[in-house]
């Protein structure tokens, strides 16, 4: 009878195993076979963006805010912004911040949707002339506004206050040999023939075809006198600290010059006499977006007061909310000229590939 009790015991128990093993397998295949569901439930935010505009902590308030997550990707030049645009690799991007002259070009290649300005409340915090949207040239077609003003500077001239005893008056000092190896500028095809056309006295938006082989020559005798081309502020900062930088041509603006004065550097700023190229920066939402009431809404918070004022204080960029304050330079000696659309910016990319490459004058 004992035997037979101790049988009975070990049957029992040994089906309770089982039975819970089973029980277990199928708790892990009922969990493996709902994680991806889960994780496609998961809404995404693809945000394209400028170093500075989308820091992770103002990034987290947001995803809190609307249970969501946002993934941002951050760009160093117009023309990776447009290859990343471009690009039919992926879900494409819902939001995009860009300059008037590409908003200008992607609604003219049909890529944005229009806004509507009533789902943007913020809006109405924004100062007169960037809710006079009609009026600011390349973010509207038709009628109808493809894009809302975010921030904006010029690209004025960094220099160094211990080897320059006066500011520097005009952008041939980029290419002056005393200064050689001891120059930075930017590295973009647009801007840097734009900035040749007015090294020349020429119009920067719209050169003739008969003046790109002097204007690559001189970007020639710009690559031979720069210590290098840069492409995102934090490492024109660590250039110009490295190399003992004289000059540099600050395509970032005042956000370079904050971070060079945050470094410890004693440095100037100031705008030539030729004047500076100066872009305004927007928002704007993607024709490939699947998330426009939600891309609105980042849109909309961007334009708090609380997050474009900490943006200012972060970044040293004006916002559209408050007018900046003088600038923080030695006081402007030319004219602010607005980024517009180029000619022809194959033609550009193209030439300037050569250049960086070490084409020769005379191959131009």
């Amino acid at each position: 009878m004992a035997f037979r009790a101790l049988r009975q015991a070990a049957d029992t128990l040994a089906r309770q195993m089982r039975c819970a093993s089973v029980a277990l397998l199928l708790a892990m295949g009922m969990g493996a076979l709902l994680a991806p569901f889960t994780a496609q439930a998961a809404t995404v935010l693809r945000v394209l963006s400028w170093p500075g505009y989308a820091d992770p902590d103002v990034v987290a308030v947001f995803e809190k805010r609307h249970r969501v997550k946002v993934e941002v990707t951050t760009v160093a030049s117009d023309e990776v912004l447009r290859a990343k645009l471009d690009s039919p690799d992926g879900a494409g991007f819902d939001l995009v911040a860009a300059n008037t002259a590409e908003i200008s070009r992607l609604i003219a290649h049909d890529k944005l949707i229009p806004l509507l300005s009533g789902n943007i409340p913020n809006t109405a915090r924004q100062l007169l002339r960037f809710r006079q949207l009609q009026s600011i040239a390349g973010i509207h077609r038709r009628g109808e506004v493809y894009a809302m003003p975010f921030t904006y500077s010029e690209m004025g001239l960094v220099y160094d206050r211990q080897q320059f005893s006066t500011p520097p008056r005009s952008i041939a000092v980029l290419w002056d040999v005393r200064w050689q190896g001891k120059v930075l500028a930017f590295a973009d095809s647009s801007h840097g023939f734009s900035l040749a056309a007015m090294y020349r006295g020429l119009a920067p938006f719209r050169v003739d075809a008969s003046r790109f082989s002097a204007l690559a020559k001189d970007l020639v005798a710009l690559r031979r006198n720069v210590r290098s081309f840069y492409s995102l502020p934090e490492e024109s900062v660590e250039l110009f600290r490295k190399h003992k930088v004289a000059v540099m041509h600050a395509n970032y603006g005042q956000q370079q010059l904050k971070q060079l004065r945050d470094a410890g550097l004693d440095v100037g700023y100031v705008v030539p006499k030729e004047g500076a190229l100066a872009w305004l920066d927007c928002w704007a939402i993607t024709r490939r977006s699947t998330q426009v009431a939600l891309a609105t809404e980042w849109i909309n918070y961007m334009l708090d007061p609380a997050v474009s004022r900490q943006f200012t204080r972060r970044q040293g960029l004006a916002n559209t909310l408050e007018e900046p304050p003088v600038l923080a330079g030695d006081g402007p000696m030319g004219p602010i000229v607005w980024l517009e659309p180029v000619e022809d910016e194959t033609l550009r990319a193209r030439l300037w590939q050569r250049i960086v490459s070490g084409d020769r004058p005379n191959r131009f």
